[in-house]
């Protein structure tokens, strides 16, 4: 083979190449677009649903049931948020439901991040066949603790009170393993052994040291535990029998009891429950992401 065979030969892959992302950036552009464009459809398509939610809270039941149905927002708001108000206690239930919802997910965040401190950072006799344990529990189906449940309860005399919806749940499993995966894998063990070397408790070294890393996992579980308290429906409508204790899930379940009540009402009020868990869902996404990704990749 002569020289200029061989530097033929070594400049074609080079030229290939170079075609290639001469290609590559012509399409990219062409992609891109087509890409965002098909994303931005897909985007309206599952925004649409809370679009229609909001149009028809604004209309009476006659205008929403109309061929064709209404696409904007019409005149009938006050009347139908009237109608709510005088019900039932839409303003009560909705205190009600955000203050059960941030207790539980405060005292969640507390206990299962300390659980899950103690199985991924100490080493004591049954502790993998306790994780095991608590790992099989996450296969029973809720349901099936109901009845029981309900019996303890009426046994502590707790029945028609908040601490049922709160007090079972703050150490559950599933908040317990999250958080003992991540902090596995993102708190160093030595780390945690050069703070007791400083002479630091084991309580401040949860709290200095641990916390401050754990964060993204904290507010992922914080968004996950807040979204699935709040819309609790079956065990609160055991429990509750005081129409002023009511969490709105269950309150808004009595409009569909009342005889003529308007779709609009109905309609309105779940607008006002989805709303505030929606805001507060979009307040912390970057987090809730970062969490989930963060832990994952780890």
């Amino acid at each position: 083979m002569t020289t200029t065979q061989i530097e033929t030969t070594q400049r074609t892959p080079a030229k290939q190449r170079k075609a290639s992302n001469e290609r590559d950036r012509l399409a990219s552009p062409l992609v891109m677009t087509l890409l965002y464009g098909f994303l931005g459809f897909l985007a309206l398509l599952a925004a649409f649903p809370f679009y229609y939610m909001l149009v028809t809270s604004t209309h009476r039941t006659a205008e929403i049931l109309s061929i064709p149905p209404p696409m904007w927002f019409g005149s009938s708001l006050m009347i139908n948020y009237q109608d709510l108000i005088a019900a039932l206690p839409f303003w009560n239930a909705l205190i009600n439901s955000i203050a059960i919802s941030t207790i539980f997910t405060v005292l969640v965040l507390f206990f299962c991040s300390l659980g899950g401190y103690g199985f991924a950072k100490y080493a004591f006799p049954g502790r993998e066949g306790l994780f095991a344990f608590l790992l099989a529990t996450l296969m029973v189906p809720g349901v099936i603790g109901l009845i029981p449940s309900f019996i303890i309860m009426k046994w502590l005399n707790w029945l028609d009170t908040w601490n049922p919806l709160i007090i079972p749940g703050i150490a559950n499993a599933f908040g317990i393993f999250w958080m003992r995966q991540y902090i596995d894998s993102a708190v160093p063990g030595d780390m945690v052994d050069a703070a007791r070397i400083d002479g630091a408790h084991e309580f401040r070294i949860y709290w200095n040291i641990v916390v401050p890393v754990i964060t993204p996992a904290l507010a992922a579980l914080a968004i996950l535990t807040f979204m699935g308290k709040w819309n609790d429906f079956q065990w609160p409508l055991l429990i509750l029998k005081d129409e002023a204790k009511y969490t709105l899930p269950v309150a808004l379940s009595t409009l569909r009891s009342l005889r003529g009540s308007e779709i609009g009402v109905q309609i309105l009020g779940a607008t006002g429950a989805i709303m505030p868990i929606l805001i507060v869902f979009l307040a912390a996404s970057r987090q809730f992401i970062s969490g989930i990704t963060v832990g994952s990749m780890k």
